[in-house]
């Protein structure tokens, strides 16, 4: 098969097209021919690794995916009861690897498993024509479902939906504050909090972000290239009561978004693109009350919830731009100059 990997860690010029063997199916597994993937940050973060990062080399970058499933491993094979998703079944890949058996697994929580694994971080993604992951990771598809689609909404959609709802106990009414208008995630965030009935305050970078972000539901935009201190704006523009919900996945703007909450607010975060490591003052959060709700991905019972309004057009995946697999390098270089704006997906 072809596939995009890179040998040693660094920058885009070590992501090399090449031939790779197809992997086979083991039992409980499918082998599934990727015809999308999609891109992540953490490509990128992968691709320049971090101290303790441990990959079987070469590896393959891509935790998003659609395409078909073109054989089984046994005893799936030849069971005639087998329900799930069969040969042929068009289907989107849950990049969230639960072991299945553990307590955390066992009780419906497996983006919490003991032995945790996200695709494409820490084993080989979906940058390939073809993948091999246990039939539970595999939502089917109508016959009639872009595959591009599909892919973009898989792991963005999820972590948004768990985080927003699940972990955020998000309501209708509340007012949500997301920090960046153009990424994955927070494209999927405001559309699923006006699902929810939330009013939507969105922090973009330029006039051309937060017009798309208009498009999908926001309410108030506020340009930071021309409010530095958002903070303040997001007072003005809710009178001086702050919000419920803010959304950042930023890292380095938290005492911003700290300060933007009203008493008993809740900030959630499922990532840091701006940085690990930063300050935040305490005092806000104990004076105001506020709780800091951190999760990952979701469990395979949200994933199901998400993929159902996405694939019923309640929820529309954001799609940027695609490229061919062996310009993998030059779409995550779009990706990390921020110039995207939704998904951008590989055609495999």
């Amino acid at each position: 098969m072809k596939a995009t990997l890179f040998h040693q860690h660094g920058g885009p010029e070590v992501l090399a097209y090449t031939d790779f063997p197809t992997p086979e199916p083991k039992a409980g597994e499918a082998l599934v021919r990727i015809r999308a993937a999609a891109l992540n940050r953490m490509d990128v973060m992968v691709r320049n690794g971090w101290h303790g990062l441990k990959l079987e080399l070469p590896h393959i970058n891509g935790a998003d995916g659609a395409g078909e499933i073109v054989s089984l491993g046994p005893p799936l094979q030849m069971h005639s009861l087998w329900e799930g998703p069969g040969v042929g079944s068009r289907v989107a890949i849950n990049a969230n690897l639960g072991c299945g058996h553990c307590d955390y697994c066992i009780s419906g929580r497996d983006n919490l498993c003991r032995n945790w694994h996200l695709l494409g971080e820490t084993v080989r993604g979906t940058y390939a024509e073809y993948i091999c992951l246990p039939l539970r990771q595999l939502y089917k598809l109508p016959d009639d479902f872009d595959f591009h689609k599909a892919a973009a909404a898989a792991l963005v959609y999820q972590t948004a939906w768990h985080s927003l709802i699940t972990r955020g106990q998000l309501q209708a009414g509340e007012t949500v504050l997301i920090v960046g208008a153009g990424g994955g995630v927070n494209t999927a965030s405001i559309q699923i909090a006006r699902f929810a009935g939330a009013q939507v305050i969105v922090i973009g970078s330029n006039a051309d972000k937060l017009a798309q972000a208009e498009s999908l539901g926001a309410d108030i935009l506020i340009d930071r290239s021309k409010n530095e201190d958002w903070s303040k704006a997001v007072f003005s523009a809710t009178n001086k009561r702050g919000v419920d919900v803010a959304v950042d996945n930023v890292g380095t703007t938290f005492m911003q978004s700290l300060r933007c909450l009203k008493k008993g607010g809740r900030l959630l975060t499922v990532g840091n693109s701006g940085a690990p490591r930063f300050e935040i003052d305490n005092r806000y959060i104990f004076a105001k009350h506020l709780s800091i709700i951190g999760s990952t991905m979701s469990p395979l019972k949200d994933f199901a919830t998400v993929m159902d309004l996405v694939v019923a057009g309640k929820l529309q995946p954001v799609l940027d731009k695609t490229f061919p697999l062996k310009d993998a390098a030059a779409a995550q270089e779009r990706l990390w100059k921020g110039e995207n704006f939704g998904k951008i997906t590989l055609e495999c």
